[in-house]
């Protein structure tokens, strides 16, 4: 992959700014969670104002532990002389219930994903672009780089940990993937620490969460020759267990390692009227595509959407969706 290029007007943008609103999209992963919290850390340390914002909700456990270093509801005093910067999302819109706070304010955009209005950049509102990064972390790195600053440590940390919360832990790094490595070893040279990653992320579960997988696994189905695994979580269950029983990384890597498998579809009754999807897939396969055609989106080999339905009306539309792509 190429090095990512730092626009100019971001970096100015930066430079000539005094207090930054460092805003995320909703229901954050650790790469967002990640690179808000690193950015603004290394804006502070450039004697700036930085606030790194968040509506949330912080559902997944692994990033549960920096959930009370956002601010929910930022003041209006917050606005005055204030810029955005967004990562993980196209714009401001993507911020959920802090959209209409940010509205009208000079806005950068920083992120990786390929699905998504994008606007053109502009030296009042400059875009970090790179659909072939392997993370928003990854472009913070960089961008922390040719502002002439090196990552501290918790900043080397925070950044580890969302490169490789959105790499698997590098399972999903392709041939050409040299320059995540090199990247990956200039932020543990700066303080982070694989092995404390690694059990943030996929240490301390509850044995809840390996019994609701043994429940949506024992629900797996497998259609159009075993290339789409599709299964469930139903809403009693979402209730039951809460969002502190679900490991979902482990679940789509236990369901990649099926023999022939392209794609992986989990369904989730999150409330009598409304479902998220989780999309996953190997190669060939873009989900990402699939899930801004349902009004949601994310990357071609990982991504997602919500509808206000049930599994039940929801499945067959899905299913048919699926069919179009293997047909």
């Amino acid at each position: 992959m190429a090095v990512p290029a730092v626009p100019q007007e971001l970096i100015q943008f930066i430079k000539t700014g005094s207090r930054f609103l460092v805003a995320g999209h909703k229901e954050p992963d650790g790469d967002c969670a990640g690179s808000q919290l690193a950015l603004a850390s290394v804006l502070r340390r450039l004697g700036k104002e930085a606030i790194p914002c968040s509506a949330g909700p912080f559902k997944r456990t692994e990033i549960l532990p920096y959930a009370d270093r956002f601010t929910a509801a930022p003041g209006e005093g917050d606005r005055e002389n204030a810029r955005v910067i967004v990562v993980d999302c196209s714009a401001p819109s993507r911020t959920g219930d802090l959209a209409p706070f940010l509205e009208g304010l000079p806005a950068a955009i920083i992120d990786h994903h390929a699905t998504g209005d994008h606007p053109a950049s502009s030296p009042e509102n400059p875009v970090f672009l790179d659909p072939g990064a392997p993370s928003v972390t990854f472009l913070i790195l960089y961008l922390i780089e040719a502002l002439g600053e090196t990552p501290g440590p918790e900043e080397a940390e925070l950044l580890f940990f969302g490169l490789c919360t959105d790499t698997g832990f590098f399972r999903h790094v392709d041939q050409g993937g040299a320059d995540v490595f090199a990247a990956a070893a200039r932020m543990i040279r700066a303080g982070a620490n694989p092995k404390k990653t690694f059990q943030a992320i996929h240490g301390g579960k509850g044995l809840n969460s390996r019994i609701l997988m043994g429940r949506i696994l024992a629900r797996a189905e497998s259609f159009f020759d075993s290339r789409l695994i599709l299964s469930s979580e139903e809403y009693e269950e979402s209730r039951r267990f809460g969002l502190e029983g679900r490991d979902s990384d482990s679940l789509y890597q236990l369901l990649q390692s099926v023999a022939g498998v392209e794609a992986i579809a989990i369904i989730r009754q999150e409330t009598p009227d409304n479902c998220t999807v989780g999309l996953r897939s190997r190669d060939a396969v873009d989900v990402g595509a699939l899930a801004m055609a349902f009004g949601g989106g994310g990357h071609k080999n990982a991504a997602g959407f919500s509808a206000g339905t049930t599994i039940g009306e929801l499945r067959p539309r899905l299913l048919a969706a699926f069919e179009k792509i293997f047909a």
